[in-house]
């Protein structure tokens, strides 16, 4: 993100405000914060491949803001807008989403759970999960589902969720199935907030509920809650099945569900990837040879 008064940094964002000269200050605390962390390797790396440090070494993130070196972010307008005070080479035309090579073939066994019934809830918390807690995580998650009366898919892929012994024709139990296949086929989507999943959730145009562990994760889930289009955060730390159950019942309330399909039209009206991508070439064709 490029530093703006209209909105604090993502670290910041779930966070008291404090005004508009904050809102700035934040993000210029995340570039040098960040910049610290990444800066020592990188200088390493350097070194090694060109045997001494390269000139000018120092933050490059208020250099990026020219013709010649612009910003492109990776966001869409509907979520984040594009701020007036962001310069005019910041640019902000949507997600960079790939365009599927429609090749996912899905097993027989989620096709017939699929048609069996009602559009059923997504449950999956990717790789930030405890896998000490798994089994725990995933009874939760099953007493949450019954709870508000809703077919469930969970996925297992990461380390947050076990495969059970309960079989029950309402759950079933998934690897690695592709956002963008299945995402669309759901009533909501329960995950951690990472910024990919988020994007996903938003262009299929399903209601969200966010449980986040950690980092930008408690910002999405703000965002989401603030944009109309899914249930309030539940931090990790505070997760029960009765709060769970509770969210994703907020999510089938016909406003919700019909502001996540009105942002899911817009985000996938949007193109991000290949204005982005006209941006760096339009770039290379002006500078590039100087």
């Amino acid at each position: 993100m490029t530093p703006t008064k209209d909105y604090p940094a993502l670290i910041f964002y779930d966070r008291p405000r404090f005004g508009k000269i904050y809102n700035k200050l934040t993000h210029r605390i995340f570039e040098w914060g960040f910049w610290k962390v990444v800066s020592g390797p990188l200088k390493k790396y350097w070194v090694q491949q060109h045997g001494e440090g390269p000139d000018d070494f120092s933050c490059p993130y208020p250099k990026q803001r020219t013709a010649a070196n612009p910003t492109i972010i990776s966001s869409s307008p509907v979520v984040f807008s594009v701020s007036k005070d962001w310069p005019e080479h910041v640019h902000s035309y949507g997600n960079w989403f790939m365009d599927s090579d429609h090749s996912y073939q899905p097993e027989e066994k989620l096709e017939r759970f699929l048609k069996a019934g009602e559009p059923p809830v997504y449950i999956g918390f990717g790789s930030v999960g405890d896998k000490k807690n798994a089994d725990e995580t995933t009874a939760l998650v099953i007493k949450a589902l019954k709870l508000a009366g809703k077919r469930g898919i969970i996925n297992i892929g990461g380390s947050g969720m076990n495969h059970t012994g309960e079989i029950t024709e309402d759950i079933l139990f998934v690897k690695d199935i592709p956002h963008e296949w299945l995402f669309p086929k759901m009533s909501a989507v329960v995950h951690h907030g990472g910024a990919g999943t988020t994007a996903e959730g938003l262009r299929a145009g399903v209601p969200s509920v966010i449980i986040p562990y950690g980092n930008d994760q408690f910002a999405w889930g703000r965002k989401i809650h603030e944009l109309g289009a899914g249930a309030k955060a539940i931090p990790r730390k505070e997760l029960t099945a009765e709060k769970l159950s509770a969210a994703i019942s907020c999510t089938q309330v016909n406003e919700i569900r019909s502001k996540a399909q009105e942002i899911g039209k817009q985000i996938r009206a949007e193109k991000g990837a290949e204005k982005a991508a006209q941006v760096i070439i339009d770039t290379l064709e002006t500078f590039g040879n100087k």
